[in-house]
């Protein structure tokens, strides 16, 4: 495990840009590919396999497991996703949808926490909060709509990665600001 880095919201601000720039392309490429099963299969299992990776690496760069509880459960969580959209993508969009809803809830019930955490040593997490809470509301529309009639579509996946974009893309902005603002003050 690596210790925590020398200036963790540097590292944070790293992150948060990757993610968001990681979710932009995932989006584009979803749309790019949307209506070719291979690729598309492929896009379902990557966006929540490159989660776990992504919560794992953070976790190690930030304390490791026993500081990060939160994010330790959400690799679990994002790892067993993955393999169940692996799964679902054989039977139908419809099941995938489902693994994706109970996935978002999860997901962004664990962010939100580890947001929450993050505050106290990082400030400008409200970004991350309110991003986990949307992230469990979109699971629940997203778990309707696969029980709905309509057939949904990896498009029916990409806004929710389209405000993950957004959310990580405002936390990475506001930890700029607060950078600049500690340094002038």
């Amino acid at each position: 495990m690596q210790s925590q880095s020398s200036n963790p919201s540097s590292w944070l601000r790293s992150y948060y840009f990757g993610r968001a720039i990681f979710s932009i392309a995932w989006v584009a490429a979803a749309i790019l590919f949307g209506g070719q099963p291979g690729p598309t299969a492929l896009l379902l299992v990557i966006y929540p396999a490159w989660d776990a990776l992504a919560n794992l690496v953070d976790l190690r760069v930030n304390g490791g497991l026993r500081a990060n509880s939160s994010q330790a459960l959400n690799v679990v969580v994002s790892t067993l996703t993955a393999l169940a959209v692996t799964v679902a993508v054989s039977n139908s969009m419809y099941a995938v949808l489902a693994v994706f809803g109970v996935w978002a809830i999860l997901s962004g019930l664990l962010q939100l926490i580890t947001g929450a955490r993050r505050w106290r040593y990082h400030g400008a997490q409200w970004p991350m909060i309110l991003s986990g809470a949307q992230s469990a509301l979109a699971g629940g529309f997203m778990i309707s709509l696969s029980l709905g009639m309509v057939a949904p579509t990896i498009l029916d996946i990409a806004p929710y990665a389209g405000f993950g974009a957004f959310y990580f893309l405002l936390s990475a902005i506001w930890l700029v600001v607060a950078a600049y603002r500690k340094a002038d003050a």
